[in-house]
């Protein structure tokens, strides 16, 4: 973010604030599309359009501890979780 001069409004440490379901799920409340990936898998969700199972969702951007993957960064209406250099490069 910072290479293309971009700043967050907000940062959180994952570690000392972890972001468990009920707290995810008030993050994606305003949120249209959701962009997740984990390796190489990059999965898109318009949520307004075709929402997705909420199984299926919060597979893709819960972690194995079941709080909100790291890193994950909201821009405007779209909820980015994971990282992928590609995507990253498209999406900031």
């Amino acid at each position: 973010m910072e290479a293309r001069g971009l700043t967050a409004r907000e940062v959180v440490d994952a570690r000392k604030q972890p972001c468990a379901k009920r707290d995810t799920v008030a993050i994606l409340r305003g949120t249209t599309k959701v962009v997740a990936m984990k390796g190489k898998k990059v999965v898109r969700y318009d949520l307004k359009k075709e929402p997705p199972p909420e199984k299926e969702l919060m597979a893709n951007i819960m972690g194995p501890t079941g709080n909100l993957r790291a890193p994950a960064l909201r821009i405007g209406k779209t909820l980015v979780v994971g990282f992928e250099e590609a995507t990253w490069k498209e999406l900031l």
